[in-house]
């Protein structure tokens, strides 16, 4: 649960779902459009533990790192919090059981998805899409390469304009990996240790 912020008395939550292998500025700037665009109270960076569709990914770092991480690198923002919630569900971590859990332990909220393009895209690949469609609002925010088909759209589901920034994860990782510089994409007080972390 977010334990470094205030919760606001009810309202709408935003849950931004990630490895955030690290965090880095372009997740922060996107969490604030999105707070915006979707009228939220707050939007929790849902640290994750292994993506259940993305099994065999070697790189990455510890779970509660990667919180520690977020959490640094958050301090000072008003609406956006790192959230290690889903890294104490039974795994595997499916985001249908995550929103179950929030909807019982939290039943002052109501919780939105955000997730991006791409994700929409494989969207149908998600455990139990369907019933995350039927009970939540979902906001899908743009990847460059991924096109969404308005037309196809649920009614649940809205597409909003967010600014498209070329920082990855991977970027970073293959950074430190070769001792360059990662100055501007990550905040500037977590950035020893990200480069501590993620150098070989």
């Amino acid at each position: 649960m977010p334990k470094n912020r205030p919760l606001p008395p009810s309202g709408r939550i935003g849950i931004f779902g990630g490895s955030f292998n690290p965090i880095h500025v372009g997740h922060i700037l996107l969490a604030r459009q999105l707070c915006q665009l979707a009228r939220l109270e707050q939007v929790w960076l849902m640290v994750s533990p292994q993506n259940p569709l993305k099994q065999g990914n070697t790189d990455l770092l510890d779970d509660q790192l990667r919180y520690q991480l977020a959490r640094l690198a958050l301090r000072g923002e008003e609406h956006i919090v790192a959230c290690n919630y889903e890294l104490h569900l039974p795994k595997p971590s499916y985001t249908w059981n995550t929103l179950q859990h929030l909807k019982a332990d939290y039943p002052q909220f109501t919780f939105v998805l955000l997730v991006g393009g791409d994700n929409w895209a494989n969207f149908q690949r998600w455990y139990r899409a369907d019933d995350i469609l039927r009970e939540h609002e979902m906001v899908v925010y743009p990847r460059r390469g991924s096109q969404t088909d308005l037309s196809t759209l649920p009614p649940n589901v809205t597409i909003v304009k967010t600014e498209l920034l070329d920082i990855s994860s991977t970027q970073i990782r293959q950074l430190c990996s070769a001792s360059q510089i990662i100055r501007g994409l990550v905040p500037q007080v977590i950035e020893p240790l990200v480069r501590r972390c993620y150098t070989l």
